[in-house]
């Protein structure tokens, strides 16, 4: 039995070290952000009272977590979005910008925020509003120099809300106790450890042939039927390994944290290819893909568990 998933195909390269987003969140209450970014900092433990229906129920347990350090990220735009009248897929159609915050970004602005007014009496026109986002990594351990800009979708129950929210909040800063709350369960996409290309003993965990083998030992026995007009992707080969976008879905967070609080969970020597958590921080229980300083996208979950009721998790200590 090969060790390698087929799941995906083609196993090849991630195009950019942005995660993508490829579906939509839905969401009641008011409306806020569906997510932000953040830079994966390590791994720690966290000593905490089991509040499932495991054997454990109630008992002091330790679980793996992953802390995630939030950079420091300003919403500086705002776009809307219409539905073609052929296609039926929705199109960027306008573009409001912070003047301020564009500047600072040497982007040139279609618009400004002056022009907020005249898009209000417009709003029929359009069918849907997300946030564009900026992160600022010098703030993070990450030791990158260029922003990270990103989009992000408001969840709201009417476009009018949705507007009135991002008019608001436009040229702020976002905190993550601002889109998230303790114990709630996310989706945390990410690029996974690279390892270049590898042959189908590593990529894939296939047996070695036999010593009497024709030329080769570590290579397939047969790439398919003689007649064949191709080769099958279920037959291993080799190729790229890891550096590939995955989703990992229901992580739950544990706890989260501003920069006062930030010394609390950094270790005596620092986490490991990282160093210390300066600012914002979010502590996700179990772990996400690809290595320390790896870009992360944390979004609310897509699936119900959020709807069944939070349940506020009993951290004792991290650590």
């Amino acid at each position: 039995m090969t060790r390698g998933s087929r799941q995906y195909w083609p196993h090849r390269r991630a195009a950019r070290l942005l995660p993508r987003v490829r579906s939509l969140q839905t969401g009641k209450g008011e409306p806020r952000l569906g997510g932000m970014v953040a830079y994966k900092a390590g791994m720690s433990t966290a000593l905490m009272v089991d509040d499932s229906e495991s054997p454990s129920k109630q008992q002091e347990v330790s679980r793996a977590c992953t802390v995630l350090d939030v950079p420091t990220t300003e919403f500086y735009g705002i776009r809307f979005y219409k539905n073609g009248s052929i296609t039926g897929y929705r199109s960027s159609a306008a573009e409001v910008c912070h003047k301020a915050t564009a500047q600072k970004l040497k982007i040139s602005p279609v618009a400004c925020e002056d022009k907020l007014g005249s898009l209000m009496g417009r709003l029929g026109e359009y069918t849907d509003i997300s946030a564009l986002l900026v992160a600022h990594p010098k703030s993070a351990g990450a030791e990158q120099n260029k922003f990270e800009r990103f989009e992000v979708q408001i969840i709201g129950k009417t476009l009018d809300e949705k507007f009135s929210f991002a008019s608001q909040n436009l040229g702020k800063e976002v905190r993550p106790e601002m889109v998230f709350k303790q114990g709630e369960y996310i989706d945390v996409s990410s690029i996974t450890k690279g390892k270049g290309w590898q042959g189908i003993i590593k990529r894939y965990g296939a047996a070695r042939l036999s010593h009497k083998a024709t030329q080769k030992i570590r290579h397939i026995g047969t790439h398919g039927d003689f007649g064949g007009a191709k080769v099958m992707y279920t037959v291993p080969q080799p190729g790229q390994m890891g550096f590939n976008y995955r989703t990992e879905r229901n992580k739950r967070i544990l706890r989260i944290g501003g920069r006062d609080a930030a010394g609390s969970i950094n270790k005596p020597s620092g986490f490991k290819n990282y160093g210390n958590v300066k600012g914002n921080y979010v502590i996700v229980e179990g772990s996400i893909p690809g290595p320390a300083r790896r870009l992360v996208r944390i979004r609310l979950n897509s699936s119900r568990l959020n709807a069944k009721g939070i349940k506020q998790p009993k951290v004792l200590g991290i650590g």
